[in-house]
């Protein structure tokens, strides 16, 4: 099911599609005879999912794309110091297949310009010039997680035609920088260039320099993390030859081109990009390629000079109301209810600096789960700062799950994706300033949907009380002669903090809260009572002080038990005191139960 990184992906290909500059490689006959229109665009991500746009799975020639991997496997077959007594790593500021070196030190100025990629290919350890090909086709396998084929009829054509490249091999080796036959060295290039890869082959090598060399998919290193620098390092400066520096200033991402009309970018930690397109700009660049990239990188902010610190995942923690409720007490009917269809329900909690690659993942994760959720919660209070596009591509997806009937709620007391918190009743759309209370919400919502009506849910008579409706007949006649009903309006302050005990509050309707003020005038729920609850056991039984305050939520009618009659129960009848106690212990346990439930948003997960 698409979600919104598609449509961001689709818009850029439409927009690119009608572009029909440039030209296909004229000069490597096979190359000329493409189809010149054809065009994909694939962005793979570290955890190993594909977005894919286009002509995604047509075979092509890695042609000049082949170059930082032949070089990363020579620095691993070589090391850094002795690849670097072969090959700079400068700008050269040249097309890619001058025939010329540094004049200082007379080495090829970089490994992605031909004269470097021919002396990388040389440096590939191997018994002879076949099995040095073996090893650098098996390492391009490994990148792109599959066995990649070998096109005969492009490499024919490129050894008919490359006499420029055998001259560079020459130049090479008249300056020892090659040291044995330069046409084995060209014509391994040959062969290396003339590999086959499709466009998903080629996002999923990229995501693999941007995994630190794991392949995201297989899970296999392919390349340590040290060299994986240096690759990366050497893409972003000369990766686009002569067009480099506009690139990087533009597009800002380590990246490569082929002549075969493919060009690879990687975000290092987060994405890796893949665009095939054949025709050509002046540069030996897809001129789709780069327009796509540099639209993808201004529409994601994908710059890597603008990164985020959190850049694997936002997701820190992702659960359902069954596993960690509310600190809402429900009566046991709610409960079993809702751990039967909580699995409708998600949450997730996102940290950390939210751009495209930490949206991806929640926005991903919300698309692949809509067709069964019917409330999400997206907690942003860790959240530290968030791109426009992160932004976008939320409310994107918060529209999408209102589409399919799902209510949305945010927890974001900072307003970080510019809205405030809500008195909104509907089930979409809902602002909250805690977590707990967007839990409640999300509760409600499920059992709305899958419970009884909630006019029966918010009273019930005194008979009906937990607390009564477990006592014998002639304790409970005793109890219901000897309680007060009293009523209070919402906002009503029932107790306060530190004032003395008031008495055995049993709810027959309405909703209170247990709350704390901080220093700072900051108020904290700390739990929701409804109907069918009790409160003010541990003050009444204690003679202690009330430790918070409890506020009618809503209009709320009680039963009271005074701390009077509850010391003439205990001094007259011991076995109905006896009985209380036993039903405050099991409301007791239920608590404990219900806040060892909620440890999961502690980070701790959800209990076996």
């Amino acid at each position: 099911m698409g979600n919104v990184v598609d449509t961001l992906i689709d818009r850029v290909y439409r927009d690119a599609l009608d572009n029909h500059d440039g030209e296909v490689a004229g000069y490597i006959p096979e190359l000329a005879a493409v189809p010149a229109d054809s065009f994909g665009i694939c962005i793979a991500t570290v955890d190993g999912y594909v977005y894919e746009r286009g002509d995604t799975r047509s075979p092509f020639t890695i042609q000049s794309i082949s170059k930082p991997f032949t070089y990363a496997l020579a620095l691993a077959d070589r090391g850094r110091v002795a690849v670097g007594e072969k090959i700079d790593v400068e700008p050269s500021g040249e097309p890619f297949n001058e025939i010329s070196l540094d004049p200082q030190t007379e080495r090829p100025r970089n490994p992605m310009i031909n004269a470097g990629a021919i002396t990388a290919a040389s440096l590939v350890a191997g018994a002879d010039p076949a099995d040095r090909f073996r090893r650098i086709r098996a390492a391009y396998s490994a990148y792109a997680g599959r066995e990649l084929d070998f096109n005969k009829a492009v490499y024919a054509s490129e050894a008919r035609t490359g006499h420029r490249n055998r001259a560079i091999g020459h130049m090479l080796r008249s300056f020892d920088i090659i040291t044995e036959d330069p046409d084995d060295a060209v014509d391994l290039y040959f062969r290396q260039c003339s590999i086959d890869v499709t466009c998903r082959d080629l996002s999923l090598m990229a995501a693999t320099l941007a995994n630190n060399g794991v392949n995201p998919v297989t899970s296999a290193t392919v390349l340590d993390s040290d060299l994986v620098e240096q690759v990366l390092s050497v893409m972003a400066t000369c990766g686009m030859y002569d067009a480099a520096g506009e690139w990087l200033a533009d597009v800002g991402l380590p990246a490569k081109s082929g002549v075969g009309g493919g060009i690879v970018a990687v975000l290092p930690g987060q994405i890796g990009i893949a665009v095939y397109s054949p025709r050509l700009d002046r540069h030996g660049n897809s001129v789709r390629g780069v327009q796509a990239c540099r639209a993808l990188s201004r529409e994601l902010e994908l710059h890597f000079l603008h990164v985020t610190r959190a850049s694997r995942s936002s997701v820190r923690a992702r659960y359902t109301v069954a596993e960690a409720p509310s600190r809402m007490r429900r009566p046991a009917a709610e409960r079993a209810l809702l751990d039967e269809v909580g699995y409708h329900s998600r949450v997730y909690e996102l940290h950390g600096d939210l751009l495209f690659a930490g949206a991806e993942a929640a926005v991903r994760e919300m698309a692949n789960a809509e067709s069964f959720l019917e409330a999400v919660v997206i907690d942003v209070r860790r959240v530290d700062d968030v791109g426009d596009v992160a932004a976008t591509m939320l409310a994107a997806a918060r529209s999408d799950l209102a589409a399919q009937g799902c209510g949305v709620a945010l927890v974001d007391p900072d307003g970080l994706l510019g809205e405030s918190a809500s008195d909104l009743t509907g089930r979409g759309g809902r602002v909250f300033v805690d977590l707990d209370s967007a839990l409640q919400w999300c509760e409600d919502v499920l059992l709305e949907l899958h419970g009884p009506e909630a006019d029966a849910r918010q009273q019930i008579a005194l008979s009906e009380h937990p607390m009564l409706a477990a006592l014998g007949e002639p304790q409970r006649t005793l109890l219901e002669e000897v309680l007060d009903t009293v009523r209070f309006h919402r906002d009503d302050c029932i107790a306060a903090r530190g004032t003395p005990p008031s008495g055995l509050f049993l709810i027959l309707s309405g909703r209170v809260s247990s709350t704390v003020t901080d220093a700072h005038g900051v108020v904290h729920r700390i739990m929701t009572l409804s109907a069918g609850m009790s409160f003010g056991e541990m003050p009444l039984i204690l003679r202690t002080p009330w430790l918070h305050d409890m506020r009618a939520d809503t209009e709320v009618t009680a039963a009271v038990l005074s701390p009077q009659v509850y010391d003439d129960i205990a001094a007259h009848r011991p076995d109905l005191e006896v009985a209380l106690l036993q039903r405050l212990a099991a409301g007791a346990y239920e608590q404990l139960d219900l806040a060892l439930r909620s440890v999961v948003r502690s980070g701790v997960g959800p209990l076996r």
